[in-house]
């Protein structure tokens, strides 16, 4: 990864961030066939499967970033040359990411019924949101362990060797989706609950293509992960949760935002959940872009800062975070000129269409946002700096932006595009105050120099 001249960092920059990017697209687009083919299914079940993924995607997003601690970890031990410390890292990754799913499973058989009941939905609703997550449930667990091999590859520079597993994955989910939603070729018709099925049956599949790649496959051999099945480490564990639990409640605060909104949506009817969760579900397939280069950041800026490059670390910050915001006035036209087109791909009915189209105008300004803050929280993970982001997230939407958001939704005629304004608010303030920390960061790191 050592580079010299801005232009072979491009270069080095789309080596590592292109793969990612694909695979992003190709985990997200699984959400997406989720919503869309739910949504020609009926707008019930569509309104279901969005209420279940507003309670699944934060508790997923959250913990699988804890998890991704291992990327910064492994990076580092690259950049210092410490090999041979790599495969023992790994695998105690792996004995935390069971644990994490044992818990998942344990609070979510506990709290699902109680928590959906306490929300006024309709019945059928209700009933599709309810086992929409009972049958995801099977998933988890190889979801997390995929998620630990994943940041392992990634970290080791190979991002097309998992660019190639989800891609092999993403053509399994959309048939199983049409197999089980539509009931065709003699499966059940499943409705909203079938996109579950298929979810949890395609994290299976990638998680046993990453086993063998992980175990099998050079480059990753070579550190012997499976080799030697180490005991639990608790000093590894906490090494991996000081760095994984600021990330990952960094992210949660930051997805379960969205969800409250979406939760909070409830009190509107299903026309407007169900609009609302299509022009989300479109938002978020735009911020896999800014995702993945937070995640190619990560990489970067953890190999060059563990080697002690810091100005090359410092270049990668500013080449990931202004790429990021010119790709994103990119995306800000596109909505602008094909809002109508986009919201059509999510429902057949003409209301939902409308209103689908006017909540993309809102998402125009908060993904501008998600373009500055979410790569310069990468770029500061590479620096292992990952408290001060867990502060500033949770200020930012919680404290600033729900808040906002509930009071122009409830006192202003806006209604439910009261909430968007809220979410607008808290991602421009996360931006600044996160921009302004990696400054301080990288200023603190040269002094030291």
């Amino acid at each position: 990864m050592n580079t010299s001249s801005f232009s072979q960092k491009i270069k080095q920059f789309l080596i590592i961030f292109l793969p990612i990017f694909t695979t992003q697209i190709t985990l997200s687009a699984m959400s997406f066939f989720d919503t869309n083919m739910s949504g020609k299914f009926s707008s019930a079940d569509l309104a279901g499967v969005a209420i279940g993924t507003s309670l699944w995607l934060p508790v997923q997003t959250g913990l699988s970033g804890i998890l991704m601690g291992i990327t910064p970890i492994v990076s580092h031990l690259l950049g210092s040359r410490r090999q041979d410390q790599i495969g023992h890292s790994v695998i105690q990754a792996l004995y935390l990411g069971i644990a994490v799913g044992l818990v998942v499973l344990g609070a979510g058989s506990l709290l699902l019924g109680p928590i959906l009941q306490s929300m006024p939905l309709e019945p059928h609703v209700s009933n599709v949101a309810f086992y929409f997550l009972c049958a995801l449930s099977f998933g988890i667990m190889p979801l997390f362990s995929y998620t630990v091999l994943r940041s392992f590859m990634d970290a080791l520079g190979q991002t097309r060797v998992t660019m190639l597993i989800t891609l092999v994955s993403l053509p399994v989910n959309i048939l199983l989706n049409y197999l089980l939603i539509f009931g065709r070729w003699g499966f059940p018709q499943l409705g909203g609950v079938g996109a579950g099925v298929a979810t949890a049956a395609t994290y299976w599949f990638i998680f046993l293509i990453s086993l063998f790649f992980a175990h099998r496959m050079e480059p990753f051999a070579q550190y012997g992960v499976f080799r030697k099945w180490s005991r639990i480490s608790l000093s590894k564990w906490k090494e991996l949760l000081v760095i994984g639990v600021p990330i990952g409640f960094a992210i949660f605060f930051e997805t379960s935002i969205f969800a409250a909104v979406t939760l909070l949506m409830s009190r509107f009817d299903t026309l407007t959940i169900a609009a609302h969760q299509a022009a989300l579900n479109f938002a978020s397939t735009l911020y896999m872009l800014p995702l993945s280069i937070c995640m190619a950041l990560t990489i970067l800026v953890g190999f060059e800062n563990g080697a002690g490059r810091l100005k090359d670390a410092k270049q990668y910050s500013l080449l990931g975070i202004g790429g990021a915001v010119v790709l994103s006035l990119i995306t800000a036209i596109i909505l602008l000129i094909f809002g109508e087109q986009i919201a059509s791909v999510y429902s057949n009915e003409p209301d939902v269409i409308t209103l689908t189209q006017q909540f993309l105008i809102y998402a125009i300004f908060f993904q501008i946002s998600d373009a500055i803050a979410t790569p310069t929280q990468g770029a500061l993970r590479g620096y292992k700096d990952v408290n001060p982001a867990l502060l500033i997230t949770f200020v930012a939407y919680w404290v600033i932006g729900l808040p906002v958001g509930y009071l122009t939704a409830t006192y202003t005629s806006l209604g439910a595009f009261g909430y968007w304004i809220g979410l607008i608010a808290g991602l421009a303030v996360g931006a600044t105050v996160l921009l302004w920390r990696l400054y301080q960061v990288q200023k603190q790191a040269s002094f030291h120099t």
